[in-house]
């Protein structure tokens, strides 16, 4: 089944057509169509446990539930055909008619309605018996769908199916057609009467995955996975992955020791467990979907490896993690929580606008905004949250104009070694999985750096981390301010990896089975040879989103760039996203058009002049037009939207813009300059809208046009300056600096350049 990354945006056609929208997908596997459909419509963590409609009828697309208003809204496949169709069935519409509305064949439409028929039989009878429970199981079904079913508790079901002994089988995928017995350890869980999993009584760990991959969770995480199996392989542990998601490594069947292809829910993997009885569970490299496993498997019993649940719990929640900072001495912008409006709006009046708001308990930055004001935050309670003890709404005080940094660190509960402190090169207030990063950083002096060191090891000890660490930081004058601490894996690890050669994730792995860091011989903060840049990639053209990066994230993918040189490891890592920049290709520069606020004038001032001299004609706005006029810089007016004609679109669409750099600053200027960046995605033009970004493209334009790129090997690089793994990889040890790096400039005509 598809995960589609349509929630991501509020508004634009869900029409489903020739052109792909899904951003990931998950498998099942059952014994009949029927379970195969209400376990992948389970897997794909929408907050559905098998085939429901949704509480209200825009949960599924519809203003009316009526017959023909169901017909009409069928008639045109979107994300939400499948729920709509469950409302017709249940409503006594036809399947003939279904049929036709659709095009759907009959032979499904007949197995889609033995599933409602089967729901009203089970939910019309006096007293379920553990025959009729078992056929439910049989049919796919559920404990929770159960419950609902008969309004009961999720956890009373699943006692009363324990003492009856219903329990699930479990079927190897046959991957030989029955010619001859098959030996992949690849299964699947039915409730029938053979069971061909056969636990050993090897030493064992299971991992689980991250499910389909979407925006916030994607293939890094499936990195994590697979890397820890290969850890745990070597170190003769049996090794069995949990994921439901086919486009992954940790799926192949040669990865792991045993797969059980299943749907990560907290009744799949609690009867797998069960089954077999493994030494531990590694929760934190899968993301959020087993993290949020983590407090329901610890009730059941299960043994979870590394990080505790309460630490996980401790960082996770605000009011608990606010106790964290004061512990250890941590900055951190002033917030509150709030479980209403009415809260939200006392507690944004205290912190101050602008503010950033989020619920808890998420991943990807979801449904996280930036508010202005107080009818902002009004709305954002009615379309974005619903607030409620169990996930109340996050407020903080906003950081504009900082800058953020990423930590990943290693920890076995007494040592800590920093992997790497990652500078981003958006602004803060972009997420951290939607803005290019740097590493070694260029922008944070020794100061800045060590202080950072310091808390990161504090945040570790102090929570107990066993495993990985991501603390994210931001720098607003001078001062570090602690944004976040995820005791777990981050997106950041594969990045991290790759640059300095060290292998977080294996090493988290071992750390978790019980090593200390000393025994695998990691004892200091690796360095990195040259200059690696990330990149995010983004889906703007398939979807109808503005192109203003927020705090929600929403890149599909990222590129990397590496050099020994940050400017042409910036250009390599635009190319590889596919957000090549003029002359990198050696296309003849046309113009740039610059419009920035106030507050951004005085920067983009020697950045234009920069791009002047690489041969760019210069064109801005009526305010930033008068700005360069007034120091020296030649500049032509060009019209904002609504201003006049021909104005910035009408440019853009003629092809007479090689770049764009527009900063908006406030709420206004935020959706005002909405058409001229769709305009800018529609038709292929670079686009910048952060100083900072401005700055790291003039770097790279300038490489590209003074340097020739060079090719070397990940590995040569790698092995030019660290040693294996197994010994000292690096001479910093936590708590010192290894300094302000300054990173070679590609200026050739400025040998003080470097980037802002």
């Amino acid at each position: 089944r598809p995960r589609w990354g349509t929630s991501r945006r509020r508004s634009g056609d869900d029409t489903l057509g020739v052109e792909m929208k899904a951003v990931g997908e998950t498998m099942a596997i059952g014994r009949t169509f029927r379970s195969a459909w209400q376990k992948g419509l389970r897997g794909l963590e929408v907050g559905r446990p098998g085939w429901v409609t949704g509480e209200r009828l825009q949960d599924d697309g519809l203003d009316s539930d009526s017959p023909d208003a169901l017909l009409r809204a069928m008639r045109r496949p979107t994300t939400a055909r499948k729920y709509q169709l469950k409302r017709a069935l249940e409503a006594g519409v036809a399947t003939d008619r279904l049929h036709r509305a659709t095009g759907i064949d009959p032979w499904f439409l007949d197995q889609l309605t033995q599933i409602v028929e089967t729901e009203r039989w089970y939910a019309e009878l006096p007293e379920p018996s553990p025959a009729e429970l078992r056929r439910m199981k049989r049919e796919g079904f559920s404990d929770a769908q159960l419950a609902a079913l008969r309004g009961e508790d999720e956890a009373a079901v699943r006692e009363r199916r324990w003492a009856w002994g219903v329990r699930p089988t479990y079927n190897v995928v046959d991957t030989c057609a029955g010619e001859f017995p098959a030996e992949t350890p690849y299964y699947y869980s039915s409730y029938e009467s053979e069971d061909e999993s056969r636990p050993s009584d090897r030493r064992k760990i299971v991992i689980l995955g991250s499910g389909p991959n979407r925006i916030g969770q994607g293939i890094e995480f499936d990195y994590c996975c697979v890397q820890a199996v290969l850890a745990l392989r070597e170190a003769g542990f049996e090794t069995i992955m949990v994921n439901s998601n086919p486009e992954t490594v940790s799926t192949d069947f040669d990865v792991s020791d045993k797969l059980y292809f299943e749907p990560l829910t907290l009744e799949d993997v609690a009867e797998i467990v069960e089954r077999e009885k493994p030494e531990g569970v590694i929760v934190q490299l899968g993301g959020q979907t087993p993290l949020n496993l983590a407090r329901g498997l610890e009730e059941l019993g299960v043994p979870i490896l590394g990080t505790s649940v309460d630490a996980i719990d401790r960082a996770e929640d605000r009011r608990r993690f606010e106790r964290v900072c004061r512990r250890i001495g941590a900055r951190v912008p002033d917030n509150g929580t709030a479980l209403s409006e009415k809260e939200a709006l006392r507690v944004a009046r205290m912190v101050g606008f602008p503010a950033l708001v989020r619920p808890s308990y998420v991943l990807g930055g979801r449904a996280m905004e930036i508010v202005y004001d107080e009818d902002s935050l009004k709305d954002y309670f009615a379309r974005a949250v619903q607030a409620s003890p169990d996930h109340p709404v996050l407020i903080d005080r906003f950081l504009e104009d900082a800058f953020e940094a990423d930590v990943d660190a290693l920890s076995d509960g007494t040592d800590v070694v920093v992997g790497g402190i990652m500078q981003h090169i958006e602004d803060a207030g972009v997420h951290s999985g939607d803005s290019a990063c740097v590493l070694p950083p260029y922008r944070l002096s020794p100061a800045q750096l060590d202080e950072m060191r310091r808390l990161t090891r504090d945040f570790a000890l102090e929570l107990g981390v066993v495993g990985l660490l991501n603390v994210q930081y931001a720098v607003k004058d001078g001062q570090v301010y602690v944004l976040e601490v995820n005791p777990r894996a981050s997106r950041t690890v594969p990045f991290v990896g790759k640059a300095t050669g060290v292998p977080l994730a294996r090493l988290a792995a071992r750390v978790m089975a019980g090593e200390t860091l000393a025994e695998i011989g990691v004892q200091s903060e690796p360095k990195v040879n040259g200059v690696a840049v990330k990149e995010a990639v983004f889906p703007f053209n398939r979807f109808d989103v503005d192109t203003l990066l927020g705090p929600e994230m929403r890149s599909t993918g990222e590129a990397m760039g590496v050099d020994d040189s940050f400017g042409m490891a910036f250009a390599k890592a635009q190319v590889s996203a596919g957000n090549s920049l003029p002359g990198a290709q050696e296309r003849i520069a046309k113009s740039v058009i610059v419009t920035v606020n106030d507050a951004d004038k005085p920067t983009v001032t020697p950045l234009v002049r920069r791009l002047a001299d690489l041969g760019f004609s210069v064109s801005a706005t009526r305010g930033t037009c008068e700005h360069l006029r007034q120091l020296g810089v030649a500049c032509e007016r060009v019209y904002k939207v609504g201003e006049g004609r021909p104005n910035i679109v009408d440019r853009i669409v003629s092809g007479e813009v090689g770049l764009l750099v527009n900063t908006p600053l406030g709420k206004k200027s935020q959706y005002d300059d909405f058409a001229m960046r769709r305009a800018a995605i529609a038709f292929r033009v670079p686009y910048l809208t952060t100083m900072s970004a401005t700055s790291a493209a003039v770097d790279a334009l300038t490489a590209t046009r003074t340097r020739r790129p060079e090719v070397l090997s990940i590995q040569e690089r790698i092995g030019r300056g660290r040693v294996e793994v197994g010994e000292p990889v690096g001479e910093v040890s936590v708590g010192e600096s290894s300094g302000d790096v300054s990173l070679p400039s590609d200026d050739t005509s400025d040998p003080a350049a470097q980037p802002s």
